[in-house]
């Protein structure tokens, strides 16, 4: 593949920016990044866990994404809890993505906070890349308010890694010919897919860095780690070959995600949590008149890693049942044991239900009749007027869900 030059933009602090980024601009006095504040879950009760945390939160109080804000709280009394608003971040990705526009036309939204931008041949129109990250980097912060950090390299594994520097609001560059300086002497555990798990294994073996996993030879990473350890090697050499998808999975679309208040590694459990956001989602496609033909399913690790899985349907649905047969089939090929603290659901390829298609033979039509009578009386009585028998006796509730937009962020359609 011939040299390209990739740009990743993170935002810094992303869910705790853009609020603080909303409440300045609606005239409020006090920038919530500058006072011990987080995001997530229920500022009265303290349940659930932190989502983002400020500079303060971060480095006075040692308070860390993802622990519970029961514990935040003890370490820090007088802390700012704010609860998420994901429409305003999707409202914030959305205007970012389309500053990013003016830079290149391959861009992609890694998540709802990271954007791969592929500045391959774009010099002649914008200058030298680094003179181009320094224009759109102000342009960010000073047209919506916000800091990013932007990685530059010859991939996407590069950038990300040269974006994870120093922060906030830098611009950093790691190309192969910088990696015995700027890489190889970092822990290891520094190294995009190198998790706690992986990182344990490595450090028995005496691997403390990524310099010593690039030189350990290949055959030892494979008897250790298996396939994974190849991928690892190859990371910290600096080799990565994936595009940037500016046309992957369709932006718009139904999603709906939530944060589990503990890890959940009972297969039973995941299974019901995936039926209750399927549930609450499918309810919503329906509503809209919508069927799908794409299903995406993510989920994050106790490390807060994102994996996710896609299936395209042959033709369109929209049952409950039918999705959570599909959603089922793509998370028993998706998740591997470890603990779940977050899991999404996203519908794609949408199409008016008045192209609804049925297949010979199969029991679509009669799904479809059962969930137009269920609709119709939770629309009269309720949500919860009918719930299925599984969640009578279970602590995950019957529709579970985070996100509540049509315009759901996209999700990850690969590891890179």
């Amino acid at each position: 593949m011939s040299s390209r030059t990739i740009f990743h933009i993170d935002v810094n602090s992303a869910y705790l920016s853009w609020e603080a980024t909303s409440r300045l601009q609606k005239g409020e006095q006090l920038d919530i990044r500058t006072v011990p504040s987080v995001i997530g879950g229920d500022s009265d009760k303290r349940q659930g866990i932190v989502l983002a945390k400020s500079i303060p939160a971060k480095h006075i109080y040692n308070i860390q994404t993802g622990e519970t804000l029961n514990s935040a709280c003890k370490k820090c009394p007088n802390l700012l809890i704010v609860p998420p608003n994901y429409s305003l971040y999707l409202q914030c990705s959305n205007a970012m993505v389309e500053l990013l526009t003016n830079y290149s036309p391959i861009i992609e939204r890694y998540s709802v906070d990271e954007v791969f931008l592929d500045f391959t041949n774009m010099e002649n129109h914008h200058g030298h890349y680094l003179e181009a990250a320094q224009q759109m980097k102000e342009s960010i912060k000073n047209e919506l308010g916000f800091t990013v950090n932007i990685g530059i390299g010859s991939n996407k594994l590069l950038a990300k890694m040269a974006s994870e520097f120093k922060k906030p609001d830098q611009i950093h560059t790691l190309f192969p010919g910088d990696l015995s300086r700027k890489l190889w002497p970092l822990p290891v555990n520094n190294l995009f897919m190198v998790g706690k798990a992986t990182e344990k294994k490595l450090r028995d073996r005496g691997i403390s860095t990524i310099g010593e996993l690039a030189n350990t030879s290949r055959e030892k990473l494979k008897l250790w780690l298996k396939s994974h350890g190849l991928l690892i090697w190859n990371y910290a050499n600096g080799i990565e070959q994936s595009p940037v998808r500016s046309e992957g999975i369709p932006i718009k679309g139904l999603g709906n995600s939530t944060t589990t208040p503990r890890n959940i590694t009972e297969r039973e459990t995941a299974e019901l949590l995936l039926l209750s956001l399927t549930e609450k989602v499918a309810t919503r496609l329906r509503k809209i008149n919508q069927s799908t033909k794409l299903i995406s399913i993510s989920i994050k690790n106790d490390q807060f890693n994102m994996y996710s899985k896609q299936k395209k349907l042959s033709i369109s649905i929209n049952s409950t049942l039918d999705i959570f047969k599909v959603a089922k089939q793509i998370f028993e090929e998706l998740w591997q044991g470890e603990p779940i603290r977050h899991m999404g659901v996203s519908l794609s390829s949408l199409s008016n239900n008045d192209f609804y298609q049925y297949s010979l033979f199969d029991y679509h039509s009669s799904s479809h009749n059962l969930d137009k009578v269920i609709d119709q009386i939770r629309d009269k009585h309720g949500e919860t007027s009918i719930i299925r028998s599984s969640f009578l006796y279970s602590s995950i509730p019957p529709f579970s869900g985070g996100v509540d937009t049509v315009e759901d962020y996209p999700m990850m359609s690969s590891l890179l």
